[in-house]
């Protein structure tokens, strides 16, 4: 039978606490907060009351309910006044050693049946546990910050907490009006271990001047949907902050991808801690600011110098030639759609058919507008009739012999000055210029599936590509509406090199039998707000797919890290490739 839970205590009443004893007075129980002192308390007791404030300003609550709600909390300045308590939640600051003493004095305080949970984000319950005569009742209630608003609260056993009292917490958080996930004792727990090795990836990226740090944000938001970018993200945590997980990570995993990112210690060292001190990745009005004002540092390639293009071929017919075949069409482009057969060319432009009126069927296009595009679209079936055109986009199959032989070929027909381009997502964009005789023509178009939907483009320059081809490109992608991000030649570019070694790693979780794959994605959509959690997003992927992308990832950067996890690797092995075969991670 789950415990009885009445009266809660929350130790600790700064940003978290303060968040964490509203959410529990909403929901009709009664709270114990305390504090170091009476000027703590008051602070805190005055972070519940603006908040509260807002929600009535919002309309979320009525004045009699604040009050109601105001009157569940009576705050004190000892640890004593949480002797008649039935739970205990600690949200002090994130130091091993004041956890373990507070959680020493709780011990003798309170019932011996009291649960003690911790709302740390990345220090071990293990060793704050062993602190007390119960460490079978001590469990991480880990909430996401501002806890009045974030559903997801991270429920930490270590190896000696008690299955019932699992259970409980479990259902407690539930009773919230949380959504609970359930995981073993590691740092960083489910969503900042996968989360803050995705970031330190991104701060490298940018140490390394790969990328500019518009370009790796608006890579992750127009490229996968996120919300935020990651450097974005990483000065709104505050810098200082994601040093600390991280620390706390590589310390218990040895992984070199949780080492701390030099450029992290020297901005920290600098006082650029991100939104709170008015500067990190980039610059504010002022501190705690939201609003980014202008700097000197540039973002991606501009179009001065680019060539005229009028004319475009696209090669191949799979989903991602007819999607960019379409994009181009309904842009104004004249485009010639180059298929091995005419009887593959026919299929191809009936599938372009099919994708404009589904767009006017939803209202996106006019019928007018789709009529025009699909007759700007001509399918040929040898290579010289693409003699004249402006630029090539090549979208064959990921294989770098055939894409080689392609380029060799286009080589041989296309006229001197037109820029050729791949959207490989992964294979070397130089192995492709070195096909041809005019490697200063050459470079990487990454489109996304679907390419008529997604605004993001990957420009990508190997260490031939002239600038004026550059130039082109990014002129072709803003008269496309799409979104270009310049990086170098390397295996991933931008977003599949910060996307995979994430996914590798939540199948790694899976894996050690850390927690579920169910609640891993309900972390990382719930507290991180992403629109796909990592299984579900693979199993839509490929799981072929993202074995081969990792692989590539791992022979380029020989990081043990990034070693493909022997899981995914079964699992392909078996068939179970994803939705496409109706077996993935999951059943369909």
């Amino acid at each position: 039978m789950a415990r009885e839970i009445s009266t809660v205590g929350v130790v600790g009443l700064g940003t978290m606490g303060a968040g964490i004893a509203e959410v529990l007075a909403r929901s009709g129980l009664d709270v114990v907060a305390v504090e170091l002192d009476d000027a703590g308390l008051e602070r805190g007791l005055g972070h519940l009351r603006h908040s509260t404030e807002r929600a009535l300003t919002g309309g979320k609550l009525d004045e009699a309910g604040r009050a109601e709600l105001l009157g569940r909390i009576r705050g004190g300045t000892s640890l004593s006044a949480l002797s008649e308590v039935d739970l205990v939640i600690e949200a002090i600051p994130e130091s091993l050693q004041a956890k373990a003493a507070v959680f020493a004095e709780l011990d003798e305080v309170t019932r011996p049946d009291v649960v003690f949970a911790s709302n740390t984000s990345a220090l071990s319950i293990t060793e704050i546990g062993v602190h007390t005569a119960r460490p079978g009742k001590v469990v991480g209630m880990h909430f996401f910050n501002p806890a009045p608003v974030l559903e997801l609260v991270e429920v930490v056993r270590t190896v000696v907490t008690e299955a019932e009292v699992v259970d409980d917490v479990v259902a407690f958080a539930r009773r919230l009006g949380k959504a609970p996930v359930v995981m073993g004792d590691r740092a960083g727990f489910i969503a900042n271990a996968l989360l803050f090795g995705y970031l330190n990836h991104a701060v490298r990226m940018y140490e390394q001047r790969y990328a500019t740090r518009e370009d790796l944000d608006a890579a992750m938001r127009y490229g996968c949907g996120y919300p935020m970018g990651p450097l974005a993200l990483l000065d709104l945590i505050g810098l200082d902050t994601a040093y600390e997980i991280l620390d706390t990570m590589y310390h218990q995993s040895r992984n070199r991808l949780h080492s701390p990112a030099p450029l992290l210690k020297q901005m920290i060292t600098a006082g650029q801690l991100g939104r709170k001190s008015g500067r990190g990745f980039y610059a504010y009005a002022e501190p705690d600011s939201p609003v980014v004002v202008d700097s000197t540092e540039s973002s991606t390639v501009d179009s001065a110098g680019a060539r005229a293009v009028r004319t475009v071929g696209v090669v191949g017919t799979g989903t991602m030639a007819t999607g960019i075949a379409e994009v181009f069409a309904k842009s104004g482009f004249d485009v010639l759609l180059r298929a091995r057969s005419r009887e593959k060319a026919a299929a191809a432009v009936a599938k372009v058919r099919k994708s404009l009126d589904r767009a006017v069927s939803k209202g996106r296009l006019s019928e007018v507008d789709a009529e025009r595009a699909f007759d700007r679209i001509r399918p040929v079936t040898a290579f010289a009739d693409l003699a004249g055109v402006d630029l090539v986009v090549e979208a064959v199959a990921e294989d770098l012999s055939v894409k080689r032989e392609v380029f060799a070929a286009l080589d041989e027909v296309v006229r001197p000055g037109a820029v050729l381009a791949t959207t490989t997502s992964s294979l070397p964009v130089i192995a492709c210029a070195a096909a041809t005789s005019r490697p200063e023509d050459v470079l990487g178009l990454h489109f996304f599936n679907p390419a008529p939907v997604m605004k993001l483009v990957e420009v990508v320059d190997t260490i031939a590509t002239a600038p004026q081809a550059a130039a082109t490109a990014n002129a072709v992608c803003a008269a496309l509406g799409k979104h270009p991000v310049r990086c170098g030649d390397r295996a991933g570019f931008i977003v599949n090199a910060l996307l995979f070694p994430y996914l590798n790693d939540a199948v790694k979780m899976l894996e050690a039998h850390y927690a579920s794959a169910e609640d891993i994605d309900t972390a990382m959509k719930v507290g991180c707000r992403l629109p796909m959690g990592p299984f579900g997003l693979l199993d839509v992927v490929g799981l072929d797919v993202a074995l081969a992308i990792q692989r590539t990832l791992f022979d380029e950067f020989r990081e043990e890290g990034f070693a493909p996890a022997p899981l995914l690797e079964h699992l392909v092995t078996a068939g179970r490739l994803g939705r496409k075969t109706g077996k993935g991670f999951r059943d369909y």
